[in-house]
């Protein structure tokens, strides 16, 4: 981090948590935030669904959810980015304050109740993105819609031509009884109904399922099983945790998801019982707690073929992306890894 950003970080980090990063946006469109450009090495280049990434650090939904600065993201040293979540119709969410920063925790809670312009204007700027790294939309359903896996498969419909691939995200905590779309027969349905769509795009894009961490082993075994008979093309593990286990912030209560450090073992562990129980059969993406090249590092030892971060950023500023994938690299080569792929799963037994 250079003394700019370093400056600039700790500006944002004196303010309202969901102004900060409205101005880190407004400081990417206006091309404010010194940018690294893709980085990548022949050990860090890897294929996930299909996808070629330049290397296996991605950007976590969130951060852009309207698609508003897709093109400096591309050149920010991530492999792919993935953008929303995005409903049918634009909602502007629940009441603020919505977003808190917990600083003793390295860590962050939300309640943003998937605010959005909408698919359709996400998808009007998605088609006007350059070409680069992989770039993909997480799916959502409207606070108010009376048939969610409908809108979930509308939202494709609408943003299918003009990205490389989909996330279909039950595990919002949110959202009123989202997340009871993760039980057997909901999900089943709802993932038909979303592939049903995809046939019919213009490109087989691939399309993941993001899952919450706070399933117990039974739940996760009906996931596993779903997913490997539904035809979808890998698992996000994990979204944000209604847990408060261990924080030591005055605003630990505050309702809504929790996201950064707290959540890193947790998810981790998920993502291993996981890796176990889809047994290679699709690709994982691990997310949750990511902070470092180290974490990043024992997330694709315990199966994930890539990772996403976001909360980190928080603290770490953007530059941390390139500084993990850097960092990353090193790690790889310290263990004489040729290529992520090697690695993937290489320390599953640490996590089970």
């Amino acid at each position: 981090m250079n003394l700019v950003e370093r400056a600039g970080l700790a500006a944002l980090l004196r303010l309202d948590p969901e102004l900060s990063h409205g101005l880190s946006i407004k400081a990417l469109s206006a091309g404010l935030v010194p940018l690294p450009g893709v980085v990548s090495t022949a050990r860090l280049r890897t294929r996930l669904a299909g996808l070629d990434l330049p290397n296996p650090v991605g950007l976590a939904a969130g951060f852009d959810k309207n698609a508003a600065v897709v093109a400096p993201l591309m050149r920010a040293g991530f492999g792919f980015l993935e953008l929303g979540a995005a409903t049918p119709r634009p909602q502007p969410g629940n009441p603020r304050p919505r977003l808190f920063r917990l600083t003793e925790d390295r860590a962050a809670i939300n309640r943003f109740g998937f605010n959005n312009d909408g698919a359709r204007a996400i998808a009007a700027r998605l088609a006007r993105r350059p070409a680069g790294i992989p770039v993909g939309l997480n799916l959502g359903a409207n606070k108010d819609s009376t048939d969610r896996a409908a809108d979930f498969a509308a939202v494709l419909q609408i943003t299918g031509p003009h990205i490389d691939f989909a996330t279909v995200n039950v595990s919002s905590p949110n959202t009123e009884r989202l997340r009871e779309l993760q039980g057997r027969t909901a999900l089943a349905a709802l993932l038909d109904r979303v592939l049903t769509v995809r046939a019919g795009l213009p490109r087989q894009l691939p399309v993941f399922l993001k899952i919450a961490p706070d399933l117990g082993a039974a739940e996760l075994e009906d996931i596993a099983d779903v997913a490997l008979a539904s035809g979808i093309d890998g698992i996000i593990a994990t979204n944000t945790t209604l847990s408060r286990e261990g924080l030591k912030s005055a605003l630990r209560d505050q309702p809504g998801g929790l996201s950064g450090a707290p959540l890193f073992e947790k998810s981790t562990r998920m993502l291993a019982r996981l890796a176990t129980l889809t047994q290679g059969r699709m690709p994982l993406v691990g997310v949750g707690g990511i902070g470092s090249a180290e974490q990043a590092y024992q997330k694709i030892r315990a199966g994930a073929s890539a990772v996403q971060l976001y909360t980190a950023l928080v603290f770490g500023g953007l530059s941390l992306a390139a500084d993990i994938v850097r960092g990353l690299d090193a790690l790889l080569a310290r263990d004489g890894f040729a290529s992520v792929t090697d690695a993937v799963g290489s320390g599953i037994a640490d996590w089970t």
